[in-house]
């Protein structure tokens, strides 16, 4: 799926010389899949370079030096990947897991706690899994940067999208190639509002055993290929025919309310999709249904069961002690 809002990640400076190798190697990855003939110069596998440059005190003392503008300094050396969706943060006082992160780090929102007392109501309208419009007060934005761009204001002045994890996952660079852990801060005010509402969306919208097929397969590996610079790859293409595919029919408004740092669902309604039916859902209906119907499916789950039941009577155990 061509993802609605794209950004160019731009890593200005090395937490740790593995990080950026592996950086590297995913960016080089897709360069080559492009254009098989270009020529990469990366700095980071120079010997005159890295001997020099050894880590991020040396690279901060040479921009002061210079008089290259960067962001890091000694005091605040954190490794920043700033995008429309999202800003990272890592190195510095965050090595060390047991400290929380600096109020004054974070760039993406204000302190939940600061957040103002009343909430902000919005509106996300969804077709074929897109978002394509935001309703709130009274605007709306359809346009898909401009909507964003205001969730991401929506989000910042709520406090909304602040994450401290240690990144142990398949989809950790550090962790999975050279078996190191690593800290990252995030803070991702839009991506954190979308997500929510997209997955409320899905869950009226959305066959169920799609959804779990979906996110055995397909949401685990795309985030893989796309994470290990794979975009441009035959296997992407052929998990991306699946994800499209279960978008299709992912057309909902989805109701949400921004407060103190959290996002919640307040309601949701699609004027297209009918799997969802509050008369079938009734306790005070047996509309297409009849508690007579279930005597048969309880029999034939319960033959082997039964058989499973007898096998451990026979071996001396008791099912009610396990």
């Amino acid at each position: 799926m061509d993802a609605p809002f794209a950004s160019v990640r731009s890593i200005l400076l090395p937490t740790l010389m593995p990080t950026v190798l592996i950086k590297v190697t995913y960016s080089e990855l897709a360069f080559l899949t492009i254009n098989p003939k270009i020529q990469i110069i990366a700095p980071w596998r120079v010997p005159e370079f890295y001997n020099r440059f050894q880590g991020r005190n040396d690279l901060i003392s040479y921009a002061a030096a210079t008089g290259i503008p960067v962001t890091s300094t000694k005091a605040k050396p954190y490794s920043m990947d700033d995008n429309i969706a999202h800003c990272s943060y890592e190195a510095g006082a965050l090595e060390d897991p047991s400290i929380p992160p600096p109020d004054d780090m974070w760039t993406r929102t204000v302190d939940p706690q600061a957040a103002p007392n009343e909430p902000i109501d919005i509106a996300v309208l969804f077709e074929q899994g897109l978002p394509v419009k935001l309703r709130v007060g009274g605007k709306e934005y359809t346009d898909s940067l401009e909507l964003f761009i205001a969730l991401n204001d929506i989000g910042k002045r709520a406090g909304i999208g602040r994450i401290d994890i240690i990144e142990t996952a398949d989809l950790s660079s550090k962790n999975r190639f050279i078996g190191l852990k690593s800290r990252g801060c995030y803070d991702s005010p839009a991506m954190t509002i979308l997500r929510l509402a997209h997955l409320d969306a899905e869950s009226l919208t959305l066959d169920g055993q799609v959804i779990s097929l979906r996110d055995q397969f397909v949401t685990h590996h795309w985030s893989k290929l796309l994470y290990s610079g794979l975009y441009f790859s035959p296997e992407r293409e052929y998990i991306e025919n699946s994800l499209v595919f279960s978008q299709r029919r992912v057309n909902a408004e989805v109701r949400l309310r921004c407060y103190k740092g959290s996002v919640s669902v307040l309601s949701r309604n699609s004027e297209t999709e009918k799997l969802y039916s509050s008369e079938e859902a009734s306790m005070d209906s047996l509309v297409d249904f009849s508690p007579i119907d279930t005597t048969g499916f309880i029999n034939i789950n319960a033959i082997r069961l039964k058989k499973y039941g007898i096998q451990k009577a026979e071996e001396g155990k008791s099912l009610t002690k396990a």
